[in-house]
C-alpha cells in the first residue's frame, strides 16, 4: 500500500546535505531548559492564570450537576437566581483569565523566539570562517529562514499552548476525581488506545520530519548554488545536469512530505476515536452506577461535562506536540551550531613580525583529496605578491590559508613566526584581512555599513576611506549622504558600489596584511585599473597577497607566484618570469593577444 512505509529511495542525499551539525538531543534539552530558566517568571505566571481560568471553567459543570441533583431529589428550593449569578461570575472570571492566558502565552512565545534568533545569530557570527565556508549558503540559508519560520509558530503558540493543555487536563482530571470519584477510572479506558496510536506515530515522526527538513535544505542548496554559479553553469553547458539534480532533490523532498502527511492521517482519527471513547465510557459506566445507586444523577452530569471538556486539552496537547516534532527538528538544526567548538586559540601565541610564510603546506576540503600539495611561500613585510594560474589550480585556497581562514592539514602557515591556526580569530583579523568578490550591503545607513570596520571612526575618516576607493562621488550624490538608508528597502547599490564599500571598510580596518581575492572583479576593466591605482597609494607599505585574474595586477606586483595543480610552479618578478618563457609567459602572451 502506498505510503505505509518511508520512501523507498535511498535518503542519504537529503539527510547528509548539510555540513553544519544537527544538535544532539542533549543539546536541544539543555537549550530548552536554558530558555525556560531565562523566562521562568513569565512561565509561572502563565501557568497560574491558566489554572485560575480552568478552575473557573469547571464551575459551570459543578453548578449544573448540583442543579440536576436537586431536581432528581425533588428539592423544593432550587435557588436558580443564586446559581445563575455564580455561573455568570465564573463565566466572567474565566473570560478574563482566558484572555490573560492568550496574552501571556503570546508574550512568552515572542520573547523566547527573539532569544532563539539572537542566540543563533551570535553563535553563527562567532563560528570559525572555514566552518561557514564549508557549509555553503544553502544550508545556512535554510536554517535562518525555513527553520526559523517553522519555529516561529512553535515558539509563539506550541510551547505556551502545550503548557496550557497539560495544566488544563491535569486540573480537569483532578476536578473529576473530586466531584465524581467513581467515574475517574472510566477515563482511563481510552488511555491504551491513545498510547498505542501515539507510540506508533512518534516512533516514526521525528526521523521523518528530520529527513523532510534535510531534503528541503538539499533543494535550497542545489538552487542557490546553481543561481550563484549561473555563468559557470552556462559556460560548461551544465544546465540540463543541474536541472535534473534539482528535480531529483525536489522529488526526494516531496516524498518525505507525503510520508509525514500519511503519519498525520493515521494519528488524527485515533485521537478522534479516543475522544468518543472517553465520553462514551463515562456515560455508560456512569449510567450503570446511577442505576445501582452508587452515584447520583448530578454527579453523572458533572462527570460527563468534565469528560467532554477533556476533549479540548487532550486535542491541544497532541496537536501542539505534533507541531513540536517539526519544531524539534528545526530547533536541533539551529542549536546544532552550539556543538561546534569555537576556535579559541592560544592567547599567548602572538606574531613577532609581519612576514607571512607557508612551509610545506598540504590542504584539502575532503579527506584524502589535497587541493594544495607541498606548497611553500615566503612573503616579506611590505611585499605585493600576485597569485596567478588557471581556474581550479588552488589560488583562492592558498589565499585563504594565508589569511587564516583555514588551517593546513600538514605543514605550517605563520605570521611573524606564530602559527595562524593557533592564534585567536580576533587576533588574526586584527593583523590580516581577506576581501573577496562576495560583498554584502547590510540594511541600514551608509555610515553604519562603514562603521562595521571601525566603530569609532569619524565622518571625516569615513569620507576619506570612500575617497580612497573612488566612491566619494556617488556617495556625496546620495540624498542624505552618509545617513542614506541602503540595502533591502533603501537605496539599491550596484554590485560595483557594494564592492567599493567593502574596500572602504578595508581602508578603515587598517590591517597590515591583506589578501585580495578578485576584490575588483565586479568593476569594468578600466574602472578596476583606476581603483587599483588609487588603492596602491593607500596600501603602500602593507603586505598584499592578490589573487590575480587580470594580469595587469600581476604586472604591478613585486613577486608573482604561478599556481598550477595545487603547487607553485614558478616564482619571480614579471620581467623574470616573462624572460623564463614558462607558464606565466604563456599567460601573459594570451592576455595581450
Amino acid at each position: 500500500m502506498i505510503g505505509l512505509a518511508p520512501p523507498a529511495y535511498d535518503p542519504a542525499a537529503p539527510t547528509t546535505a548539510n555540513t553544519l551539525p544537527v544538535g544532539a538531543p542533549a543539546t536541544v534539552r539543555a537549550y530548552v531548559g536554558e530558555l525556560l530558566r531565562r523566562h521562568r517568571r513569565a512561565f509561572l505566571l502563565l501557568v497560574t492564570v491558566n489554572a485560575i481560568a480552568v478552575i473557573a471553567s469547571m464551575a459551570g459543570p459543578y453548578l449544573l450537576g448540583s442543579l440536576v441533583e436537586k431536581v432528581a431529589d425533588e428539592a423544593r428550593e432550587l435557588h436558580l437566581e443564586r446559581t445563575a449569578a455564580l455561573f455568570a461570575l465564573a463565566l466572567a472570571v474565566n473570560a478574563f483569565f482566558v484572555r490573560q492566558v492568550r496574552l501571556r502565552g503570546a508574550m512568552l512565545g515572542e520573547r523566547m523566539l527573539a532569544d532563539l534568533r539572537e542566540d543563533f545569530l551570535v553563535r553563527s557570527v562567532g563560528l570559525p570562517p572555514g566552518v561557514l565556508e564549508r557549509a555553503g549558503t544553502g544550508d545556512l540559508l535554510s536554517r535562518i529562514t525555513t527553520d526559523i519560520d517553522r519555529l516561529a509558530n512553535a515558539m509563539r503558540e506550541a510551547v505556551p499552548q502545550l503548557a496550557i493543555g497539560v495544566v488544563w487536563a491535569a486540573l480537569l482530571l483532578g476536578g473529576l476525581a473530586v466531584t465524581a470519584p467513581p467515574l475517574a477510572p472510566a477515563v482511563l479506558l481510552a488511555v491504551p488506545l491513545l498510547v498505542v496510536g501515539c507510540r506508533w506515530y512518534f516512533k516514526r515522526a521525528p526521523s521523518a520530519y528530520r529527513s523532510e527538513a534535510a531534503g528541503y535544505a538539499a533543494v535550497a542548496a542545489a538552487l542557490t548554488e546553481t543561481v550563484d554559479a549561473g555563468n559557470t553553469v552556462e559556460a560548461h553547458r551544465l544546465g540540463a545536469r543541474r536541472v535534473a539534480m534539482s528535480d531529483q532533490r525536489v522529488k526526494e523532498w516531496t516524498s518525505w512530505e507525503r510520508y509525514t502527511l500519511y503519519l498525520r492521517s493515521v494519528l488524527f482519527p485515533v485521537i478522534n476515536f479516543t475522544h468518543v471513547t472517553v465520553l462514551g465510557s463515562v456515560l455508560m459506566i456512569g449510567g450503570v452506577f446511577v442505576l445501582q445507586g452508587w452515584i447520583g444523577v448530578g454527579q453523572l452530569t458533572t462527570g460527563a461535562l468534565i469528560a467532554q471538556m477533556l476533549v479540548d486539552p487532550v486535542g491541544l496537547i497532541l496537536r501542539w506536540y505534533d507541531e513540536l516534532q517539526v519544531a524539534q527538528v528545526s530547533l536541533a538544526r539551529l542549536v546544532g551550531v552550539r556543538d561546534i567548538e569555537p576556535e579559541a586559540g592560544d592567547p599567548s601565541v602572538a606574531p613577532k613580525g609581519r612576514d607571512v610564510r607557508a612551509d610545506q603546506v598540504n590542504f584539502g576540503y575532503r579527506p584524502g583529496v589535497d587541493v594544495l600539495r607541498e606548497v611553500s611561500l615566503a612573503v616579506e613585510p611590505g611585499t605585493r605578491v600576485a597569485l596567478v594560474g588557471p581556474s581550479g589550480a588552488g589560488k583562492s585556497t592558498l589565499g585563504r590559508l594565508l589569511a587564516g581562514i583555514y588551517g593546513p592539514r600538514k605543514g605550517r602557515v605563520t605570521l611573524g613566526g606564530a602559527e595562524l591556526s593557533r592564534m585567536p580569530a580576533e587576533e588574526v583579523r586584527s593583523h590580516v584581512a581577506l576581501v573577496n568578490q562576495e560583498h554584502h550591503v547590510f540594511v541600514g545607513s551608509l555610515r553604519d555599513n562603514l562603521l562595521l570596520a571601525r566603530t569609532d571612526a569619524q565622518d571625516a575618516e569615513l569620507w576619506a576611506a570612500l575617497g580612497a576607493v573612488d566612491a566619494d562621488d556617488w556617495a556625496r550624490a546620495l540624498d542624505d549622504g552618509l545617513d542614506t538608508e541602503v540595502g533591502s528597502g533603501g537605496v539599491a547599490l550596484t554590485p560595483a558600489q557594494a564592492q567599493q564599500i567593502a574596500l572602504a571598510r578595508l581602508v578603515l580596518a587598517d590591517p597590515h596584511t591583506l589578501v585580495l581575492d578578485e576584490a575588483t572583479s565586479l568593476l569594468d576593466p578600466r574602472a578596476a585599473r583606476h581603483l587599483e591605482r588609487s588603492l596602491a597609494r593607500v596600501l603602500d607599505g602593507r603586505t598584499v597577497v592578490a589573487i590575480a585574474h587580470r594580469l595587469h595586477t600581476a604586472h604591478d606586483a613585486d613577486v608573482i607566484a604561478v599556481v598550477e595543480n595545487g603547487q607553485i610552479s614558478e616564482l619571480g618578478s614579471h620581467d623574470e618570469l616573462v624572460a623564463a618563457d614558462g607558464a606565466y609567459a604563456a599567460l601573459w602572451r594570451s592576455w595581450h593577444g
